[in-house]
């Protein structure tokens, strides 16, 4: 449900607003209905004032990125999206960055590369933004946020105010946004090392091949669907079951990477979460592992 006089108080203020707004373009799954309202702030004022508006007229909503590792529901999604992929601003101060959260993180890593700075190589090819990438605690390649993120910029909903934290709480796929919900991020601070920028950009190509050998970047998918168990490798124990190219309706387990479950075309995410589910089963049945959903879903 959208507040009273909500989109009056936005485009006033020149925020883009978009009513109906189709959600498959918003997930990289390619999946999902209709947003009752989408908000696309360009900057950190910008969404602070919005979440302000909020706030002030009582107006549920959700908050994304670009969208990577996410997957809509069929239907209508009620009350607003705060969408933040047109938060763009990045600024230098030696080797530390600040960035806004909708800030892609292979855009992020270029401009490390480009002044000569290490410590995202990892991120070259991973298709988050910072703020989604910060929330998740996103690695790769023995490489994560926890290792460079000194600050961020967040809102806190219970008292209106922005305020930096320096104490994350990282963990694997974890940190304090997720155990925190009242708190919604709009910018990072990272120190980075300085480092040789043609042997940075030759570790970025080496994992960028990689990617494209190994997962299925052919297809709309979601990313790794699921967390790594302890102890084992989630695509692992898939492939062990048999479940490579299984599909339901047009959502299918990756003949390339188990771990993905990928969109065929048209899939539903009733597809998606019937397959997630028959592959939760078969993996609990044979190897008594239970598999944790990485991706947030959002209904």
């Amino acid at each position: 449900m959208i507040g009273a006089g909500l989109l009056e108080a936005l485009r006033e203020r020149g925020i883009r607003t978009v009513s109906h707004q189709p959600l498959a373009p918003l997930s990289t799954i390619r999946i999902g209905g209709v947003a009752e309202l989408a908000v696309f702030p360009a900057s950190g004022e910008e969404a602070a004032f919005t979440l302000d508006r909020f706030r002030a007229t009582g107006t549920p909503f959700r908050v994304v990125g670009n969208g990577s590792n996410l997957l809509f529901g069929d239907g209508i999604l009620e009350g607003a999206l705060l969408v933040t992929r047109d938060m763009s601003r990045m600024e230098w101060s030696g080797d530390r960055l600040y960035a806004d959260c909708g800030v892609s993180l292979s855009g992020l890593s270029a401009s490390a590369a480009k002044e000569g700075y290490s410590g995202l190589e990892f991120a070259r090819g991973i298709p988050g933004s910072l703020g989604g990438a910060v929330v998740m605690n996103a690695g790769a390649y023995g490489g994560a946020m926890s290792d460079i993120v000194t600050e961020s910029i967040a809102y806190d909903l219970r008292t209106g105010e922005t305020v930096t934290l320096t104490d994350h709480g990282f963990g694997y796929r974890q940190s304090v946004y997720l155990s925190h919900s009242e708190l919604v991020c709009l910018g990072v601070v990272i120190r980075l090392k300085k480092g040789i920028r043609e042997e940075i950009e030759a570790v970025m190509r080496e994992y960028t091949r990689s990617r494209k050998e190994k997962q299925p970047l052919e297809y709309p998918s979601a990313g790794s669907y699921f967390k790594r168990p302890e102890g084992y490798f989630a695509g692992k124990l898939i492939e062990d079951c048999g479940l490579k190219g299984y599909r339901i309706g047009n959502a299918a387990v990756s003949e390339k990477h188990a771990g993905f479950l990928i969109n065929l075309g048209g899939a539903t995410a009733e597809d998606v979460l019937r397959l997630e589910e028959y592959v939760r089963n078969r993996v609990r049945d044979r190897f008594g592992v239970e598999l944790e959903r990485e991706v947030q879903v959002m209904l």
